[in-house]
């Protein structure tokens, strides 16, 4: 009889945990679990009883006795873990809200996980990891840490480089829905196809080839992206307005790229969508808002003991069974090949070898070993090295609260002009998520003394957004 095995996800109360308890009831032949924790802190605790008795359903459903625990003590839950999942956002929705309409308020991209929004996640987020981190270190010495919370790169890098958790890997629904795109595209299995993919968190590429050793990359190049096919392809994600790319730069690069490109590659139609969005209360943030309500209202039906439909409307479908398959196949040595971000390793010649990317590796019992991919084109190297190095910097910010660290990340970053517009933005979401950045508090209360026209923006701002969501 195999070990049994303790799973511990911290975020318990987010709505997608139904479907890491399908994923998990999925593989009961693969995973001998035990116990499963949900744990949240107190502002989600609501929600994490609302979902963690729907869980319980689930697994009753089953005919599992797997332990089902909720608890608000991460130091409880984590004791003796064998794998440790992390979902949670630091600030809750509220947090994501000021992310995207504070940029927009200043004419720039505001997105989750690209732009000024992506950096600022990731500063309220590291900062947690490395202190999961450090209980995981005396409570769990030999547990897996498998991060989808998102920015999943900047997360996974800072847990691995300084937080120095060696047994770390992230994850991301993204490659799923290209995988899924060209099966559809090509109409075969993906058990007939080969897919290659390298590069970072939500800014990779990708290559495919079927059994025979064909390469059928451009192929799908000219079958997704040429302007007669571009409103047919459907790469399922729900969170990104799908303009059509320029089909001759995709052609000339010959790699496939991911929908979160369009940010970079069509930044200044993407920006005026959303601004459009923005000025129509709907950003992102605020429909998403909307969702999770009916979903949680949904949950609450003590009949409910199965996913429902709904979920997969929320935009991040497939994280939880994506973590599922990773630790299954940690578990069972599998080396099944899977899209994850781990260290780098020489796979992208072009990237430290310390650093981490998103590429293909095969999933065995001491980790990812990644695919081998080899240097990239120019045009896709630049940007990419660009790209890494804003994330570096990011994660020294996030690390050590410096506030000239913070502006060369905003510098750095494509999406965002250098000067007085980075300043004043970055000074705004500095003040808005006060609560969540004590590593910047001494620089958060001189802009406070100092720059009064700072406060009362992001406070008349965001006060605007508050009044018309209660009246909607």
């Amino acid at each position: 009889m195999p070990n049994k095995i303790k799973i511990v996800t911290i975020g318990g109360g987010s709505s997608y945990t139904p479907e890491l308890i399908e994923g998990l009831i999925l593989r009961q032949e693969q995973l001998p679990i035990a116990e499963l924790w949900l744990v949240d802190i107190e502002d989600g605790a609501e929600k994490m009883e609302i979902v963690g008795s729907m869980a319980k359903r689930m697994i009753a459903a089953a005919k599992l006795d797997w332990q089902v625990h909720l608890s608000l003590d991460r130091k409880e839950a984590l004791k003796d873990a064998d794998y440790v999942t992390t979902q949670f956002r630091v600030g809750l929705l509220d947090a994501r809200l000021k992310d995207e309409v504070i940029p927009l308020a200043n004419g720039l991209l505001g997105q989750e996980t690209n732009g000024p929004g992506g950096i600022f996640k990731a500063f309220r987020t590291v900062p947690v990891i490395l202190d999961i981190i450090e209980d995981m270190r005396q409570l769990c010495p030999n547990a897996w840490l498998v991060d989808f919370t998102n920015p999943a790169g900047m997360v996974t890098e800072a847990a691995i480089k300084y937080g120095k958790w060696e047994k770390t890997v992230g994850l991301c629904n993204v490659p799923f829905g290209h995988i899924t795109q060209a099966c559809s595209v090509l109409d075969v299995e993906e058990k007939d196809l080969y897919f290659k993919f390298a590069g970072l968190n939500h800014f990779h590429w990708h290559r495919v080839w079927d059994q025979q050793g064909n390469e059928r990359t451009a192929e799908l190049i000219d079958k997704i992206y040429s302007p007669d096919q571009q409103e047919k392809s459907d790469e399922g994600l729900k969170n990104i307005h799908q303009i059509p790319f320029n089909y001759d730069q995709v052609k000339h690069l010959g790699l496939l790229p991911c929908g979160y490109h369009r940010y970079y590659y069509l930044q200044e139609p993407m920006l005026a969508h959303a601004i459009e969005e923005f000025e129509q209360y709907e950003t992102r943030a605020e429909v998403v808002k909307k969702t999770e309500a009916r979903l949680f209202e949904l949950y609450k039906d003590v009949n409910l003991n199965y996913k429902p439909e709904e979920l997969s409307q929320r935009g991040g479908a497939h994280y939880s069974d994506a973590a599922c398959d990773l630790i299954a196949s940690i578990q069972n040595n599998s080396g099944k090949l899977m899209v994850v971000s781990t260290r780098n390793n020489g796979a992208i010649a072009d990237l430290p070898f310390d650093c981490v990317v998103e590429v293909t590796a095969a999933i065995t019992s001491h980790g990812a070993e990644p695919l081998r991919w080899g240097a990239l084109p120019p045009a896709a190297r630049g940007m990419i090295q660009l790209m890494k190095a804003m994330e570096e910097t990011v994660i020294e910010a996030a690390v050590s609260g410096d506030y000239g660290a913070a502006l060369h990340a905003f510098t750095i970053n494509p999406l965002i002009p250098a000067g007085d517009t980075a300043i004043k933005v970055l000074d705004q979401l500095l003040y808005a998520h006060k609560d969540y950045l004590p590593k910047f508090a001494s620089k958060i209360a001189e802009i406070e003394q100092t720059k009064p026209e700072i406060v009362t923006f992001v406070d008349q701002l965001l006060a605007d957004r508050q009044a018309h969501a209660h009246k909607a």
